[in-house]
């Protein structure tokens, strides 16, 4: 089914990924009469040429460029397309959301089932133009190797393995019949599948960010509050107290990286950023003293346009999720009036049949943002979020821009989505090439 999407769809060999790898430091992309929207600037530039050599840009020039010698050459001709930074998704769940709820807990259904399915979605996620996402909870890890290794199509991959709950936290995805491991039952499905940790006491915690972070996790993902789509925590709850929190922040920082946490309410997310924490995931239900001391403190709000709960969801559900669905305007409202660091994510979970509108999630954001200003933030802003990593960054590099010297995530789009935000939503039309790490994955011209 991955290889329906376009019959010039153009795939690294699995066994080749050191040939190919060799090859790209021996030959040249050269994108010719492109527009460029460079991921922060409000307009398109002048008709141009940007030269990709390996995995980064090289030149950029109004006048022609001429390649190297002896350097194998690809020409695309842009005729006036517009040419952009890779989207950045910076709040998915790839293993989570490539299956049903019903599914991962089902233990008919093996780990490896559950793999390949979440090996399709990073295909097809790359196809929809997300070159790089960070995956905020759930088994990422041996994806993310294959990927990297080109043993399988997909976006670079920011992982942060098992989210870290405490027992009755978001993260505690036990049945009504798992019991406690403290008490008599065993270890649950869901950290067995490496979806969760379910951590108390400032040892546990310590450990259970040690074992992401030795697995390669790039940041740590921690429960800091009550979840609208989990059954058994109360959305207004404060989970973790501040010695659990900031023992995370400090294994985290230890190896060069951060904490984010899942948080909605103000106490929740005043605790996480007395913690140390550098982002806050959600936050729709903050009051405006909390999104100014956000700004001041330069801590990151990465926040979702959600939609309310489907019908076939428990009351107190659906309750929850339209509580932080009507949250979310204010939130928008005041984090640009502070001017606090924006992040955007789409966070789908257990639905496959809803991760195609991954692209059209983008256009929510016409409510707050000019469709410049939006593709700034999920390209450019995204990418600043994902340079948090510091020492621990898998792909160090500048991502989200088109600049010399940046790696080279490239989207050749028709029209000018700086303009027209509606062509985003529809990559199988609208984006002509897609490039990641200087390797094109499709070229329709």
């Amino acid at each position: 089914m991955r290889h329906k999407i376009l019959t010039t769809v153009i795939l690294m060999s699995c066994g080749l990924n050191v040939l190919a790898s060799t090859a790209a430091e021996q030959s040249a992309v050269l994108f010719e009469n492109v527009r460029i929207f460079n991921g922060s600037s409000a307009e398109r530039s002048p008709t141009s040429n940007v030269l990709v050599q390996g995995n980064r840009i090289t030149q950029i020039s109004t006048a022609p460029i001429t390649p190297p010698a002896a350097v194998s050459i690809t020409k695309i001709n842009g005729a006036g397309r517009t040419l952009m930074p890779g989207l950045i998704d910076n709040h998915v769940h790839i293993t989570l959301g490539a299956s049903s709820q019903s599914d991962l807990i089902n233990p008919a259904i093996s780990a490896e089932v559950l793999q390949t399915r979440a090996a399709d979605e990073a295909h097809f996620m790359l196809l929809r133009g997300f070159t790089a996402v960070r995956d905020l909870g759930g088994p990422i890890f041996a994806l993310k190797r294959d990927i990297d290794a080109g043993k399988t199509i997909g976006p670079r991959i920011y992982p942060s393995g098992a989210m870290v709950s405490q027992t009755s936290g978001h993260g505690d995805s036990r049945l009504p019949n798992e019991r406690s491991r403290r008490f008599g039952g065993e270890v649950s499905r869901g950290e067995l599948l490496g979806a969760n940790f379910i951590a108390d006491g400032r040892d546990e915690v310590l450990t259970a960010t040690r074992e992401n972070l030795r697995a390669g996790a790039s940041q740590i993902k921690v429960m800091a509050g009550g979840g609208a789509a989990s059954a058994y925590d109360p959305l207004d709850v404060t989970q973790y107290t501040l010695d659990e929190m900031k023992a995370a922040v400090q294994a985290a920082d230890d190896w060069g990286t951060y904490v984010t946490v899942h948080a909605y309410t103000p106490k929740a997310v005043r605790r996480a950023v007395d913690a140390g924490v550098k982002s806050i995931e959600h936050g729709q239900l903050l009051d405006e003293a909390t999104m100014k001391l956000l700004a001041q403190k330069g801590v990151f709000l990465s926040l979702q346009a959600l939609d309310e709960a489907p019908a076939s969801q428990t009351d107190d559900v659906r309750a929850k999720k339209h509580q932080v669905v009507d949250g979310t305007d204010r939130a928008f409202k005041w984090a640009k009036k502070h001017h606090v660091k924006l992040a955007w994510g789409t966070d789908f979970l257990f639905s496959p049949a809803n991760n195609k509108n991954q692209n059209a999630d983008i256009l929510k954001l016409k409510q707050w943002f000019s469709p410049a200003a939006a593709l700034k933030l999920v390209t450019h802003d995204n990418a600043q979020l994902l340079a948090l990593s510091g020492l621990r960054n898998p792909y160090p590099g500048k991502l989200g821009v088109v600049e010399v010297n940046a790696l080279a995530d490239l989207l050749l789009v028709n029209g000018d989505p700086t303009q027209d935000l509606n062509l985003i939503a529809d990559p199988e039309k609208n984006f002509v090439v897609i490039m990641k790490d200087g390797q094109i994955y499709k070229n329709t011209l």
